[in-house]
């Protein structure tokens, strides 16, 4: 089992020398072999403080397994996670394992990741899926995604459910959907975001194309958001942005853009650049003048003096 710092140390080798993304995901998902799967964990290191806070009377597994929890042992001295490594859920384990390649998946669980049109340049039954391309995949029970991991292109997968394991060749009968991530792939343009109101609805948190061309049009409307701008990043700067212009034009302030909100930003004309003229050499009367002419015009003698 590799430790956090022999993962890390090997991502940025790859990263260093120009590996294409998918490579990285393919070898970065199998150095995490081993790593335990914690319900609700999102990638961060594996610690009893990390596990308590975790705690969940549905998964008993994330005290059973600690041996400082269950009361074995006083330390983390002698356990198999004390390289340290990180822990993660299904979920979890594919968002962490993209965003080391700057591809966020938006959604808090396996179905809500899926149904986010945007995180994806195409989607659909496993037996569309193209088996030369790193894609998650994804197992659907009634209306809803149960489970998620990672098919690696090449016939085989890796997946957090009892630790992070890999399977070669895949379980292809467990499997029922793909999706191929937005920006994994260069040759695969990230899809435009579509009109109407089949949007997603964006608040704090959400991530993605849909994000960036909200946070454009802000600033083309002359909303401030920070010196990250159109990052694709819904933040706190985001929010408050998207706040003050549904004030401003009389929406529900909420800062979650809904079907409202997606329509007055597309209705509103985005805001006129402006420019200053200076005319150097004037006499005070002719720059009287020439201020008299438009209201808000501002004099002032050259050197700073008015």
């Amino acid at each position: 089992m590799n430790s956090i710092d022999t993962v890390g140390t090997h991502l940025e080798q790859m990263i260093q020398v120009g590996a294409a993304k998918p490579d990285i995901v393919r070898e970065i998902g199998r150095m995490c072999e081993g790593w335990p799967y914690v319900f609700g964990a999102w990638g961060e290191q594996c610690t009893p403080a990390g596990r308590r806070r975790r705690k969940r009377d549905d998964h008993p597994t994330i005290v059973s397994k600690c041996q400082v929890l269950n009361g074995q042992r006083s330390s983390c001295d002698g356990c198999k996670w004390n390289l340290p490594v990180r822990m993660y859920d299904c979920r979890g384990f594919t968002h962490w394992l993209l965003a080391q390649v700057g591809v966020n998946i938006a959604g808090q669980g396996a179905t809500s990741q899926y149904n986010t049109k945007a995180n994806w340049t195409v989607r659909g039954p496993i037996s569309e899926m193209p088996k030369d391309r790193v894609c998650c995949v994804f197992i659907q029970k009634g209306d809803k995604m149960s489970h998620t991991g990672m098919y690696l292109g090449d016939g085989s997968t890796v997946e957090c459910s009892s630790g992070v394991q890999y399977f070669s060749p895949m379980q292809k009968n467990r499997w029922t959907h793909y999706a191929i991530p937005a920006g994994l792939y260069d040759d695969v343009p990230v899809p435009e975001p579509a009109e109407g109101d089949d949007r997603p609805i964006l608040r704090k948190g959400s991530t993605g194309p849909y994000v960036t061309r909200v946070q454009t049009q802000l600033i083309q409307r002359g909303y401030n958001l920070g010196k990250y701008g159109a990052d694709g990043k819904f933040g706190a700067a985001t929010e408050k942005a998207v706040k003050l212009f549904q004030q401003d034009w009389g929406l529900t302030v909420d800062g979650v853009v809904g079907p409202d909100t997606y329509k007055m930003l597309d209705s509103t004309p985005a805001k006129a650049d402006t420019y200053m003229v200076t005319i150097r050499g004037l006499s005070q009367a002719d720059a009287s003048t020439l201020a008299g002419l438009y209201p808000g015009a501002v004099m002032e003698k050259e050197g700073g003096e008015a």
